[in-house]
C-alpha cells in the first residue's frame, strides 16, 4: 500500500504555519509545478495535484483541525467539503498569475503579472545569528531581444490563428448542447496569433532563458526555511498577456536554509550545546569555559551537578529576527568516564569507594582473566 504524504511537508511549512503561511507556500508551489510551465513533466503534474491537494484540506479550519488529530484517516471517514471555506477568490486569484488574464475565464484588473521564482541560499548558524549577504545564482525567463517577445523571425510578423480566428478562445459543447464551455484556443494559447516563421534563438518561443547572478541581504535572527522576497526579479508577464513583457515582474523567493551544526541545535532564539565535565567537577564544581555563538563565555558547574542537567546563560543563543533581543543558552552537562585508569587514579578512587561502602573492583585484570573469566 503506497505511504500517503504528509500535507505540512508538501507544502514545506510547520504544522503550526498561519493561513498566509499557507498561502504563501502554495502560491509558490503551486507555479512552480503547474503542468503549462513544465511540458512533457509527469512529475510536476504529480506535484501540482499533491499541492493542491494539500492546500485545500490545510486551507479549510475544519478540515485542518481534523487532520491535525486523525490525520488521512479522519478524512475518510468525514469526506463532506464546503467550497466556500476554500477562499475560492484567492484560488483563481493565485491563478491569475499562472494562467495571465484567462484563469478561468476570469478578467485581471490591470496589466497582467509575471511569475514568481523560487531559489535556496544555504547559510551557516553564524551567519543567521549576526547576518550576512549572499549570492544566489537563478535562471529566469525573459523577453527575446531579437524578436522583442512576439517569437517571429526578425523582419516577418504573426498571423492570425486559424483555429480560433483571432479570438484567443474557443467554444465547446456537451451533452447535446445543453451547456457551453469556452477554454483558451489550444493552438495559439490565447495569443490570437501564430507564428508560421519562428525566430532562431528563442524558436518562436518570445522568451529565452538567461542567467542572473543577484547579492542578497540576509537579515540577522533569521530561521530555517524562511523566504526573503526580491521585488520584481522573477519572469516578465508571458508573452499571451503582453509579447512584450509590458507589466510588473513577479517575484524572486529566496529560501534561507540554515546549515547543521556542530555544537549547537537551535530552538526558536534558545541554543542547546552539551558540555563534557569529568566526575571531579560535578563533585566539587568548577569553573569552565563555554563556546556560544559569538565567542567563550565562563560558567560556574555547581558542586554536586547531576549527568543531563542544564546550566542557562541568558542573552547567549540566537537574537530575533532583525531584533537585537536574544534568547538564552542551555548548557547540558554531559558527565564523562574515563575509560582508562593509572594506578594512582585506581587507587585512589577505591579509597573513595571505601568511603561509600560501595562494592568496586579494586583489582586491575590482566588481559587473560578478561578474556578467560574461569581461570580454566
Amino acid at each position: 500500500m503506497p505511504q500517503t504524504r504528509c500535507y505540512y511537508e508538501i507544502l514545506s511549512v510547520e504544522k503550526t504555519a498561519s493561513q498566509d503561511d499557507i498561502k504563501r507556500s502554495y502560491r509558490r508551489l503551486a507555479m512552480k509545478w503547474h503542468p503549462d510551465r513544465n511540458p512533457d513533466n509527469a512529475d510536476a503534474e504529480v506535484e501540482f495535484k499533491a499541492c493542491t491537494e494539500a492546500y485545500e484540506v490545510l486551507s479549510d479550519p475544519e478540515r485542518r483541525q481534523l487532520y491535525d488529530r486523525h490525520g488521512h484517516a479522519g478524512l475518510r471517514q468525514n469526506p463532506g467539503h464546503d467550497f466556500r471555506s476554500m477562499h475560492v477568490n484567492d484560488i483563481f486569484s493565485m491563478f491569475n498569475d499562472i494562467f495571465g488574464q484567462q484563469a478561468g475565464g476570469r478578467g485581471q484588473r490591470g496589466p497582467a503579472r509575471g511569475f514568481d521564482l523560487e531559489t535556496e541560499v544555504e547559510i551557516e548558524l553564524e551567519d543567521a545569528f549576526k547576518g550576512c549577504e549572499r549570492e544566489v545564482e537563478f535562471r529566469r525567463l525573459d523577453v527575446c531581444e531579437p524578436c522583442k517577445g512576439s517569437g517571429a523571425k526578425p523582419g516577418s510578423k504573426p498571423v492570425q490563428c486559424p483555429t480560433c480566428g483571432g479570438q484567443g478562445q474557443v467554444a465547446q459543447t456537451g451533452f447535446g448542447g445543453m451547456f457551453r464551455m469556452v477554454t483558451t484556443c489550444p493552438d495559439c494559447r490565447g495569443r490570437r496569433t501564430v507564428i508560421t516563421d519562428k525566430c532562431e534563438k528563442c524558436r518562436g518561443q518570445g522568451r529565452v532563458s538567461t542567467k542572473r547572478k543577484l547579492g542578497v541581504r540576509i537579515p540577522n535572527g533569521i530561521d530555517n526555511g524562511q523566504v526573503i522576497r526580491l521585488s520584481g526579479e522573477g519572469e516578465p508577464p508571458p508573452p499571451e498577456a503582453s509579447p512584450e513583457g509590458k507589466g510588473p515582474r513577479g517575484d524572486l523567493h529566496v529560501v534561507v536554509r540554515i546549515a547543521e551544526h556542530d555544537h549547537f541545535e537551535r530552538r526558536g532564539v534558545d541554543l542547546i550545546t552539551v558540555k563534557p565535565m569529568a566526575f571531579a567537577q560535578a563533585a566539587l564544581g568548577a569553573k569552565v569555559k563555554v563556546q556560544c555563538v559569538d565567542g567563550e563565555r565562563e560558567i560556574e558547574i555547581p558542586a554536586g551537578s547531576q549527568h543531563g542537567e542544564a546550566i542557562v546563560i541568558e542573552r547567549a543563543g540566537m537574537t530575533g529576527l532583525q531584533s537585537k533581543e536574544r534568547g538564552d543558552l542551555h548548557v547540558v552537562l554531559q558527565l564523562v568516564v574515563p575509560k582508562k585508569l593509572t594506578d594512582e587514579q585506581r587507587k585512589l578512587l577505591s579509597e573513595y569507594a571505601q568511603t561509600e561502602k560501595t562494592d568496586v573492583n579494586t583489582a586491575k585484570q590482566s588481559i587473560w582473566n578478561k578474556i578467560n573469566p574461569f581461570g580454566t
